[in-house]
């Protein structure tokens, strides 16, 4: 569906103009007339515009599910629910997805086939449930799960971002310090030893050459590491082979890599769980979950768990003969199928890698700090020994 800019009259003669999704003119006028508005003319809005793609984040979608949830509950029927959502949503993004939203409901359709017209907005596992919750009349039951589920994956993105952000800046503050030194700090050492009339020995010709290095090309060494991180991800997005090799070289990393694996069947772990719990079979729910990992060894590795499942294997034997999870989680997930409470045995599982995630991330955040140190202690104990050490030998020689 796209997004129209429309200008209508209302039943009073008074110009209206907004915007509303529809899948064309004519339909446009079709939604309008619904809200009794008699349509004048309409114009699609760009794609790419800041509307047009505008971005719905987590906590707004928190906030719908807790708005539907507690309306529901209450009683209020849905097209009044979302109506009340529109008026108090600020994102106007978002206002017009329900907006949009309600004119469907408005037209015969479902809520999970209303929300199925906006995937940039709701992802498939969120129709899937809403669908599965129409469908055995638990919705408010199920907008529950979404709630609980989005604030966690809130709070696992945010240790992801710490993950990831702390060594960023750390190692930025490296790069700097190591910029200043060569470009400012030693060129202007390097004149005063070379005027001292010595040879200079190894290790202070190097620095020398370094900081020239840093000085007279100091584009290279600035332009070539963004033209290969960018290189890298113009690969990454246009090879799909390129991004699996990628996303294995991230689950390889040295201390970073086991705990992005942790996270990422974290997720898969929570959402399968919600999934199963709500009906949903168990093929239907690996299938689901496969674009939610983010990882495309991980999801490798989940179509297989499908193929094998579709064979007829159970659960517990399909992921152990795919090596995702450890032996721990493998014999929590046999007692679950084994006892019909598969789902809380994956919300274990989530809860085990939850838990370790959070120990994990404070143990690497607690060494990094150090590791960061020495590299820059071991920076300036080499600028230090290449400038001090002619100094040091020319005092020698003037005291012989």
């Amino acid at each position: 569906m796209a997004l129209y800019n429309y200008k209508a009259i209302d039943s009073s003669g008074r110009r209206a103009l907004g915007r509303l999704e529809a899948i064309n003119l004519v339909d446009l006028e079709m939604r309008l007339k619904r809200m009794e508005l008699d349509f004048i003319n309409g114009e699609p809005i760009k794609q790419g515009g800041p509307l047009g793609h505008g971005k719905v984040s987590r906590l707004e979608l928190v906030t719908f599910c807790f708005h539907l949830e507690q309306l529901a509950r209450a009683g209020v029927p849905l097209i009044e629910s979302l109506a009340d959502l529109r008026d108090s949503l600020e994102n106007p993004r978002f206002r017009e997805v329900i907006a949009g939203m309600v004119e469907s409901i408005e037209g015969g359709q479902t809520l999970s086939q209303a929300m199925a017209e906006h995937p940039q907005t709701f992802d498939e596992v969120m129709v899937s449930l809403i669908r599965s919750g129409e469908e055995t009349g638990a919705l408010p039951q199920v907008l529950h799960n979404l709630l609980e589920s989005l604030k966690w994956q809130d709070e696992l993105a945010a240790h992801t971002k710490k993950l990831i952000m702390y060594p960023a800046f750390l190692g930025t503050v490296v790069v700097a310090v190591v910029l200043f030194m060569m470009i400012y700090l030693v060129p202007k050492m390097a004149g005063f030893i070379r005027n001292m009339g010595q040879e200079l020995p190894l290790q202070t010709r190097i620095l020398i050459a370094t900081s020239e290095f840093f000085v007279n090309y100091w584009y290279v060494a600035l332009g070539l590491p963004l033209l290969a991180v960018a290189g890298i991800a113009l690969l990454v997005q246009s090879s799909p082979k390129a991004r699996y090799r990628f996303d294995e070289i991230k689950l390889r990393l040295p201390y970073i890599g086991p705990i992005l694996k942790k996270i990422i069947l974290s997720r898969f772990a929570s959402v399968f769980a919600m999934m199963y719990s709500s009906g949903i079979t168990i093929l239907d729910a690996i299938k689901s979950t496969e674009d939610v990992v983010g990882n495309m060894v991980i999801r490798k590795g989940l179509e297989r768990v499908g193929e094998l499942i579709a064979e007829g294997q159970n659960v517990t034997v399909a992921f152990q003969n795919v090596d995702l999870f450890p032996p721990l989680v493998l014999r929590m997930l046999r007692v679950g199928e084994n006892t019909g409470a598969l789902d809380t045995a994956l919300n274990n599982v989530s809860y085990f890698y939850n838990r370790d995630v959070r120990e994990s991330i404070e143990k690497v955040q607690a060494m990094i700090e150090p590791v960061m140190t020495v590299i820059i202690g071991l920076i300036l104990g080499w600028i230090m020994l290449a400038v001090l050490g002619p100094i040091y030998d020319m005092i020698t020689k003037l005291k012989t």
